[in-house]
């Protein structure tokens, strides 16, 4: 049986690095390139010509010799015209002007493009029509308006290096070198298990002493959002041989990740730490933190096992702090840490047990600055904290207390969504 006295209480950062310890990217596949989104690449990725492939305008004007651009107002004879995706053949002579259209490639001969609104001009769309003319208003400098072939990218070169993750941006480059697909790390496959008698289905009746199953949901969403796949497994009630069958159950979906929630700390029916020292084996039990003390992690048949605690926000909590970065190895990615601010205390904080405290806060810009109040109730299990919450005010282990105006590291939640607020 597991004992309190034999696992000792951990930091949050000696329980990530051991869990991390246990973790490896998966292995590559080959996916459609809008699919790569927020993946992680495992090869490099080279270009394949010259991006942009040919000297081309970058606005619509005037090809032009800058040579010929001396002297006041020149007026210089409009020989023809070309659109992007066209080619103009043959050679802009001396005293002579092509008109160009975005893109479209520049005629040998020419080394500048005069705007359109620099110009006044005598001709059709199409120019080249005998008397057709424009006339220089303003002369740009020698190059202006060109975009060279291969400033961008050079061929052979590595545009996208293994290891990076794949952004809006990076999907582009993809397509600007002709790949369809990407070869990227899988995305690990997370089981995830609530546990407990209490527990009801979300079409269920409320009833006496039940609860409604919030943590198969929200670690599951954690899951998405962190860029893995849920494998969301029926609710395992407090008996040994149920938790024992879900568990296996995990292993022959191929699980690369089990989640648990509940069942993990030191009561008569707390048997998920009991299950994983039989059937695996249990690393750790404990971290100093609140909410999440009671936390387990360990190794089932060589999967990762992590054990969170039953109330819903101690859960979500843990999950992020230990089950994301575990997600976000396996899929390549070399950081994993959620973006943190500066913050002001709105009150005094009093915290005596010697724990890292994790408080639920809302954040505003304020006259001092970006000010950090609490959300209100601080609770395990009072999920509104986490739904009004912008960040996560750390209260490190050696502060008992700390007074308004202090200044805190909050995680962001949201960060998108508290910038623009």
């Amino acid at each position: 049986m597991a004992t309190r006295d034999a696992y000792p209480t951990l930091s949050v950062e000696e329980a990530r690095a051991r869990i991390l310890e246990h973790v490896r990217p998966l292995e590559a596949e080959g996916v459609p390139i809008l699919e790569a989104l927020g993946r992680v690449l495992c090869q490099d990725v080279l270009a394949d010509a010259p991006i942009p492939p040919h000297n081309n305008s970058a606005m619509d004007g005037y090809a032009v010799r800058h040579a010929d651009l001396m002297g006041e107002a020149p007026r210089l004879p409009v020989i023809g015209y070309v659109a992007a995706g066209a080619v103009w053949e043959g050679t802009l002579r001396p005293g002579q002007a092509l008109r160009i259209m975005t893109g479209a490639p520049m005629p040998a001969g020419a080394d500048t493009v005069v705007r359109f609104e620099d110009t006044d001009a005598k001709g059709g769309a199409d120019g080249g029509a005998e008397g057709d003319w424009v006339v220089i208003r303003r002369a740009p400098r020698a190059g202006s308006n060109v975009r060279l072939a291969g400033e961008d990218v050079q061929p052979g070169s590595v545009v996208l290096s293994a290891g990076q993750a794949l952004g809006p941006a990076e999907i582009g480059m993809l397509a600007s070198v002709g790949q369809a697909q990407a070869r990227v790390y899988r995305r690990p496959r997370v089981a995830v298990l609530a546990t407990g008698d209490e527990i009801l289905p979300l079409d269920a009746p409320p009833a006496p002493g039940k609860i409604r199953n919030i943590n198969s949901y929200a670690n599951a969403a954690q899951v998405l959002e962190a860029g893995g796949e849920p494998l969301v497994l029926e609710v395992a009630p407090d008996r040994a041989d149920s938790l024992v069958e879900r568990l296996r159950r995990a292993v022959a979906l191929g699980a690369d990740l089990i989640v648990t929630s509940g069942g993990v700390s030191v009561g008569d029916f707390d048997l998920v730490k009991e299950v994983l020292a039989s059937e695996g084996a249990i690393d750790f039990w404990w971290v100093n933190m609140k909410p999440g003390k009671p936390m387990a992690f360990g190794l089932l048949r060589g999967i990762p096992l992590l054990a969170l605690p039953g109330n819903p926000v101690a859960a979500m909590l843990s999950f992020m702090l230990f089950g994301r970065p575990a997600v976000h190895k396996m899929l390549g990615r070399r950081a994993w840490e959620l973006p943190t601010v500066q913050a002001r205390l709105a009150e005094a904080i009093r915290r005596k047990d010697g724990r890292r405290h994790y408080l639920r806060v809302h954040l505003a810009q304020e006259a001092k600055g970006l000010t950090a109040r609490l959300t209100g109730d601080q609770g395990s299990g009072i999920l509104t904290s986490m739904v009004v919450a912008d960040g996560l005010a750390v209260i490190p282990e050696t502060c008992d207390h700390l007074a308004a105006d202090s200044l805190v590291d909050v995680i962001l939640l949201h960060p998108g969504e508290f910038w623009s607020a």
